[in-house]
C-alpha cells in the first residue's frame, strides 16, 4: 500500500495547528506570551543560546498544549462520560502543560532578568 503524500501528511499537520488554535484559548494565550517573548528577545538582543532556551521552551509549551488537546478530544470521543481513567488521561496531559509552562517561565526569568532589571534601572 502507498502511503500518503507529503503534502497531505503536512497539510494534515497544519489543520491540527489550526484547530488548536481556533478551539483552544490557551493555545491562543501562549502564543501571545511567546510573540511577546520574541519580541523581548530582540528587543534586548539576546545570545544565540539565549534565543535556543527561549525557542525550546515556547516550543515545548506548543507542543504540550497541542497534545493535551488531542488527548482530551481523544478522551472525549472514547468515553464522553465522567470516568475515573477519562479524567486521570486529561489531568495527567494537563500536568503535562503545566510543567512546560513552569518550565518556561524559569527560562523566561533566566534569560530577561537581568536585562528586564537593567532596562528599569534597577540593576
Amino acid at each position: 500500500m502507498k502511503g500518503r503524500s507529503w503534502s497531505l501528511v503536512f497539510r494534515n499537520a497544519a489543520e491540527g495547528i489550526v484547530y488548536g488554535f481556533r478551539t483552544q484559548r490557551n493555545v491562543r494565550v501562549h502564543s501571545g506570551v511567546a510573540v511577546i517573548m520574541c519580541s523581548a528577545g530582540f528587543v534586548f538582543g539576546i545570545s544565540r543560546t539565549d534565543w535556543m532556551f527561549v525557542l525550546a521552551a515556547i516550543f515545548l509549551v506548543m507542543v504540550t498544549e497541542l497534545m493535551n488537546t488531542a488527548v482530551e478530544a481523544a478522551v472525549d470521543l472514547a468515553h464522553p462520560h465522567i470516568h475515573p481513567l477519562a479524567k486521570a488521561a486529561k489531568d495527567t496531559a494537563a500536568g503535562a502543560v503545566l510543567l512546560a509552562a513552569v518550565f518556561a517561565v524559569v527560562i523566561g526569568c533566566m534569560v530577561f532578568g537581568k536585562p528586564v532589571l537593567n532596562w528599569l534601572g534597577l540593576l
